[in-house]
């Protein structure tokens, strides 16, 4: 069965950074895409690719960095620079399967 479990999160001010992890199981990690999303309507953040390759919504550009530990079966999003609008739950998602979100607070 195909598991999910994001971790991470927590309230920071404004400019802060936070590091979240997707701890992934029951599937062949290495060959397949992962993908960060945020909120109830699933914004698209972030992808990590098979291929090591990365993907960026315009909004996170430059200041959130996605990347993926094969041997750890592990993706990371490592965000800077948070502002008020990064404020969510964040979602790892593989294909149809998805966590249960780690929660991002951004406020003074």
């Amino acid at each position: 069965e195909v598991q999910l479990v994001e971790s991470g999160g927590g309230s920071v001010q404004p400019g802060g950074s936070l590091t979240l992890s997707c701890q992934a199981s029951g599937f062949d990690f290495s060959s397949y895409n992962l993908r960060w999303f945020r909120g109830k309507g699933a914004r698209w953040v972030a992808s990590s690719t098979s291929g090591n390759g990365t993907l960026y919504a315009d909004s996170v550009k430059g200041r959130f960095t996605v990347s993926r530990d094969n041997k750890k079966n592990t993706m990371y999003l490592q965000m800077n620079n948070l502002k008020p609008e990064d404020t969510g739950t964040y979602f790892c998602n593989f294909a149809e399967s998805w966590g249960q979100g780690t929660q991002v607070t951004v406020s003074a």
